[in-house]
């Protein structure tokens, strides 16, 4: 018999924060321009809810001068 388990949630602490792209990514390393896919802004003024957690904060630290993030 199997059990269905609910999925965790991707913070304990439930922080999220909010990111929004301000820049283009033309001008910017491959490296740059994957790690804005990843966090799901491929359009100026795009805004996404993320966990707050150490792996989204490295991710912004990459392209920290691309966006601008609201606690």
């Amino acid at each position: 018999m199997e059990t269905k388990q609910t999925p965790k949630k991707a913070t304990q602490s439930g922080k999220t924060i909010k990111i929004t792209q301000i820049h283009s990514v033309i001008c910017c390393s491959p490296k740059q321009r994957k790690t804005m896919k990843a966090l799901g802004l491929n359009k100026i003024n795009q805004t996404k809810v993320m966990p707050d957690n150490d792996a989204i904060r490295g991710m912004i630290e990459v392209v920290k001068h691309l966006v601008k993030v609201e606690e």
